[in-house]
């Protein structure tokens, strides 16, 4: 891939080498240079075999300063559950008009709940939903009769993460405006989570190699051991 001149200026500015957590996030702040502000994300890759099934990471983590990106969020229900999800704060809230929209090509969403009793009709959407990684599942919470309280929790900083065909996970954990102490914090957070879902049959250390950059700049790699030093002990 042709790297530009500004990418090359700023890949010198990083050493060869692992950072630790604050300073790397200390760096990746100083080099999100672009006239908006950028995300800052994450990128791990993990011991896992990802053609076996039952080595699938997936699972949810509720950031507690949020990502800095306001989530467009659709409730696909009937009657009053409607109510409940207008209420919570959900950006489209119905079913039918919904449901054929989706099916015109129509996914200007982040994240998509369905009630359970919708989820036969929601279920032959996977071919659209499914790639855009917007189809509804129990296993994080978006199936659920609870719309309210799932709306509430995905605008607040709820995310989902899976891995992806390489074996790796990838996600935003803030914005280059936070302070250093909030994307530390975000980052433990979601550790936290990762470690918890890792697959029995995962040998070896789980986190192969970490690394850390802003929308536009080039990454940072992460020493892992400390990362993990770090998680152990609350990030501290």
């Amino acid at each position: 891939m042709k790297r530009s001149k500004r990418y090359k200026e700023l890949k010198s500015k990083i050493e060869s080498k692992k950072y630790y957590l604050d300073e790397a996030i200390e760096r990746c702040k100083e080099l999100a240079s672009a006239k908006y502000d950028e995300s800052l994300d994450l990128s791990i890759k993990l011991n896992i075999d990802p053609k076996k099934t039952d080595q699938f990471v997936r699972g949810v983590s509720n950031l507690p300063h949020g990502t800095g990106k306001k989530k467009k969020i659709l409730v696909l229900t009937k009657g009053e559950k409607e109510k409940e999800a207008k209420d919570a704060g959900a950006d489209y809230v119905g079913f039918e008009e919904y449901i054929e929209k989706i099916k015109s090509g129509w996914t200007d969403v982040d994240t998509i709940i369905a009630t359970p009793d919708v989820m036969s009709d929601v279920g032959k959407l996977g071919k659209i939903l499914g790639p855009k990684g917007l189809m509804p599942s129990p296993k994080v919470g978006t199936v659920t009769f609870d719309v309210g309280t799932q709306v509430k929790e995905l605008k607040k900083g709820k995310i989902e993460f899976k891995t992806d065909k390489s074996g790796c996970v990838h996600l935003s954990v803030g914005r280059a405006s936070f302070k250093t102490e909030q994307l530390r914090e975000n980052i433990i957070t979601f550790l936290e989570d990762l470690l918890a879902v890792k697959p029995a049959g995962a040998k070896g250390q789980f986190l192969k190699s970490i690394t850390l950059s802003s929308t536009i700049g080039p990454g940072i790699k992460l020493d892992e051991r400390a990362v993990l030093s770090k998680v152990s002990q609350g990030g501290l």
